[in-house]
């Protein structure tokens, strides 16, 4: 099959060379030239915009979007609906709030275009292990695009589904990263704790390498940490902030709109907030009314 990509990010340019491999003819476009430039050198089709691109695929014509999420996602689907007709199929394969999606796919739908939601999992290593791929779209849509799915994932039939209808694609990777959140602040704060037990003198890494055979807690982040870890356990060239993508705050306000209780993810996402503050602000106030009270010591900058 070919097919059009939009976006040769991280996550686009090895999506093209796992479709490559697995047969497809990509066309490949991206505002960096150098990227088209290193991708076509391996094989993928260039383009020079995205009106070139569309004009370089058969119909019915397949674009799968590897853009930010928000206004990026916006403004790409409103430029590539006079480029396209009737049957043609856009794929959301970034990481979009499912209402977009669901807005997206209501828009393309009055042109009677096909839309398709893929929450995308499996990050850099996504080129080598296989991406994880969460659909939302019509059934006769998504069997279109199987052939495409399947080159993706780790295999034909693992590691991609149609979990629903337009939306649900994407709004079950937001609960994926929601979880990722929870996970990863559970490691993070296990670890920590094991460290900070100076008398036993802990290796990290030993620890990592042990809990990853048959251990209840054994998975793929663990196996990421093992790694790291066996290379560096002090971490202290790392600065303590930990960015958040969107899609756990999303998660939270998931949560609060349908009154699900979710502590563990609401708090992980705190925490990330928390290593961003530069400021501090709330905590120098709960020094100052610690002494206020009690007269407690406050530790001024100097």
């Amino acid at each position: 099959m070919r097919l059009a990509m939009m976006g040769l990010g991280k996550m686009g340019a090895n999506m093209v060379q796992r479709l490559m491999q697995g047969g497809h003819e990509v066309v490949g476009y991206d505002r960096s030239t150098d990227i088209i430039a290193e991708m076509e050198a391996k094989g993928m089709l260039p383009a020079s915009s995205m009106a070139d691109a569309v004009k370089q695929l058969p119909s019915p014509r397949v674009v799968w979007l590897m853009v930010p999420s928000g206004s990026p996602t916006d403004s790409a689907i409103q430029e590539l609906i006079p480029m396209l007709e009737e049957g043609d199929i856009v794929i959301d394969g970034g990481n979009s709030n499912y209402h977009d999606s669901q807005r997206h796919g209501a828009l393309l739908a009055k042109h009677d275009i096909g839309f398709v939601d893929s929450g995308t999992s499996g990050g850099v290593w996504g080129l080598k292990n296989g991406y994880c791929l969460m659909v939302g779209g019509e059934k006769n849509v998504v069997e279109h695009i199987e052939p495409i799915l399947k080159s993706l994932a780790p295999a034909d039939d693992r590691g991609w589904a149609h979990v629903g209808p337009i939306g649900a694609g994407h709004f079950t990777k937001m609960i994926h990263n929601g979880i990722e959140y929870g996970m990863m602040q559970s490691f993070s704060e296990g670890f920590a704790l094991l460290r900070g037990k100076e008398e036993f003198n802990l290796d990290m890494a030993q620890i990592s390498e042990l809990w990853r055979h048959s251990s209840v807690v054994q998975s793929w982040l663990l196996d990421l940490m093992a790694d790291f870890l066996a290379q560096d356990q002090t971490l202290s060239e790392v600065e303590p902030i930990v960015a958040d993508s969107g899609e756990g705050r999303w998660t939270v306000i998931e949560s609060v709109d349908q009154g699900v209780a979710a502590p563990v993810l609401s708090l992980a996402l705190q925490m990330r907030f928390a290593s961003q503050d530069q400021e501090g602000y709330g905590n120098r106030m709960l020094s100052m009314m610690r002494n206020a009270f009690g007269g407690h010591f406050v530790q001024g900058k100097d």
